[in-house]
């Protein structure tokens, strides 16, 4: 059987978790413990991110003539990556956040939405929250006006009332 025969399906793997993907981003996970590798692990996971280690030639062949493609000038020395499909915001948000704990982890970059950033970018995503908290947050501050219209209108009714019954 030919190496490339035994390549295929992992570089087809790799090419199905990126089909779809609204965002990848690359870390170089040397010098973390098997406890803050866990930790990790479990977090992108509960985000449905999925994070992977996988030879640098098995990502450059799935990436090549796609929009991760400008991923390619990361791909040195160990890596891992961390694609989500669901939240383009999610790796970054995760991986960002889990690099201030455990300074072993390195970002190298990123590709959001078909844009490619470097760690600096990735870091500046990474302060976005994500579509749930944003809707969350918008749905509060349509909420409120609202309510404290209705506080008002309740007022005046009580106040109309207790005028009516003098």
């Amino acid at each position: 059987m030919a190496k490339i025969e035994l390549k295929q399906p992992v570089v087809e793997e790799i090419k199905a978790q990126l089909d779809g993907a609204q965002s990848a981003v690359l870390v170089d996970y040397r010098g973390l413990t098997v406890e803050q590798d866990t930790k990790l692990r479990r977090a992108l996971r509960e985000a449905d991110v999925t994070y992977k280690v996988y030879k640098n030639t098995m990502v450059r062949f799935a990436i090549d003539g796609t929009e991760f493609d400008a991923l390619k000038d990361q791909l040195e020395g160990p890596n891992a990556i961390a694609i989500s499909k669901t939240d383009a915001t999610a790796p970054a948000r995760i991986l960002a956040k889990f690099a201030k704990e455990a300074e072993a982890l390195e970002i190298k970059g990123g590709v959001i939405e078909g844009t490619f950033y470097d760690a600096a970018g990735i870091k500046a995503i990474s302060s976005i929250p994500s579509r749930e908290e944003l809707l969350s947050k918008m749905l509060g501050s349509l909420q409120s006006p609202i309510a404290n219209f209705a506080r008002v209108i309740k007022q005046i009714a009580d106040q109309g009332e207790g005028a009516a019954e003098a």
